[in-house]
């Protein structure tokens, strides 16, 4: 069967822990990325900074995450890399066919991310029903915009 959407690249790292400001330190004061924005979420228990490594259409997130409520869930801290964000070409399509597949999908659809685009997670955890997850790892498929859709394209294309 013929997958209908491609995987483009990465569009972000997450990563967690009890206190942004230990995670800034480094990333931010040692490693030189600049904050980008700030997300604040009491459904998503986060409060987030994004960071920014490279521009343009292979802009990378990090984005720097720490509870709202170390006690309530999701504990976006409890794991340090919380999660991977990858470029998806078509991100209606590749729900519809992995789901098709046995994939597991985190509860919540697709729905607007922090950084403004659509995005859904892959849950870490396979079940009877969808007995294909992320093997302990939390991915969210972001639909990638048009500018990043062409500027993979081209690349792909000079390689060909």
């Amino acid at each position: 069967m013929k997958r209908p959407f491609k995987v483009l690249g990465i569009q972000q790292i997450a990563i967690g822990g009890p206190d942004k400001t230990r995670l800034r330190r480094l990333w931010i004061d040692m490693l030189g990325l600049e904050i980008t924005g700030n997300f604040v979420s009491e459904r998503e228990n986060v409060d987030e900074d994004i960071a920014a490594i490279g521009s343009g259409p292979f802009k990378v997130e990090v984005d720097l995450m720490q509870p709202l409520d170390a006690d309530k869930k999701p504990a976006v801290h409890a794991t340090p890399l919380n999660h991977v964000g990858l470029w998806i070409d078509d991100l209606p399509a590749a729900v519809d066919w992995l789901t098709a597949q046995g994939v597991r999908f985190a509860p919540g659809g697709i729905r607007r991310g922090a950084a403004g685009f659509d995005i859904t997670f892959l849950h870490p955890k396979a079940n009877d029903e969808f007995p294909i997850a992320g093997e302990g790892v939390l991915i969210e498929l972001v639909q990638a915009p048009a500018e990043v859709v062409a500027a993979f394209a081209q690349l792909a294309a000079s390689h060909a």
